[in-house]
Formats: structure tokens, C-alpha cells, sequence
């Protein structure tokens, strides 16, 4: 019998929950923190009992954040990309695993005005590119 694409996406997020709760306490927060989301988000998609599919673009930062074993990654990448099909082109490796790329975390104090947070997030990401140029230039 063919499973229906709500029962496929809650078996890859069967996978993904029983890692992640080997992992240790923290890491639903890790991961919410890495894709710019909200803890809540990460709860949905990872619990198999919400509809709402893991996007492919932060599914390889999920597994590495997670530190999964390469017979991990292989099951969860079976199981999604049989909820999935189409998507497997979209997968992403994440920001961090890219050639030549190292991803940093930077804590940030929440903000009351949600427009001041936004402004200074903004700041900072333009500050590190300024500075990333500069050093290019310097380097050639």
C-alpha cells in the first residue's frame, strides 16, 4: 500500500527526533539559533506529530549542528527524500561546511523593538562582510 506524503514526512521526522534526543538538552536551541528561527519552529519540525516538513535548506546545517554519523545522515536522507522527492536538488551543506567557509555565532541581546533588532543584526552581518573584503584585499 502507498504511504501518503503526510505519513512519509512523519517518518523522516521519526529519524530526526530519535537522534536529536540522543543528542544533548540545548540542541533544538543550537539548531534554531544556526537557521535563524525560533525554538518553536524547531520543535514543529522535528516532532512527528506536526505537518510542517523540515525545509531542504536547513537540513544539512540540522545534521552537522547535530552531528550526525554518516549512517545517520544516509537513513534521514533516505526517508526525506522519499517525503520529498523533488527537493533532493535543494539540499544544502550547511553555511559552515562549505569550501573554504567557517560560520561564527555572535550572541545578541534581545531587543523590545523588533525594527532595532532587525538594525542591528543587519549592522553586524554588513560589519563582517566590510571586514571579510578588506582582509581579501589585504591577502592578494
Amino acid at each position: 500500500m502507498a504511504r501518503n506524503k503526510d505519513e512519509l514526512v512523519a517518518d523522516y521526522k521519526k529519524v530526526l527526533q530519535s537522534y536529536i534526543d540522543l543528542r544533548p538538552s540545548g540542541i533544538r536551541l543550537k539548531i534554531a539559533d544556526a537557521i535563524g528561527k525560533h525554538k518553536s519552529f524547531v520543535s514543529q519540525i522535528t516532532n512527528p506529530s506536526y505537518l510542517v516538513p523540515v525545509p531542504a535548506r536547513h537540513v544539512g546545517a540540522i545534521m552537522d549542528i547535530c552531528h550526525f554519523s554518516p549512517e545517520e545522515r544516509e537513513a534521514f536522507l533516505a526517508a526525506y527524500r522519499q517525503a520529498h522527492p523533488n527537493q533532493s536538488r535543494k539540499l544544502q551543506p550547511a553555511a559552515g561546511k562549505r569550501a573554504g567557509h567557517h560560520t561564527i555565532h555572535i550572541e545578541v541581546p534581545l531587543f523590545d523593538d523588533t525594527e532595532r533588532q532587525h538594525e542591528v543584526e543587519e549592522t553586524i552581518r554588513h560589519f563582517a562582510r566590510r571586514v571579510i573584503a578588506l582582509a581579501r584585499r589585504d591577502g592578494e
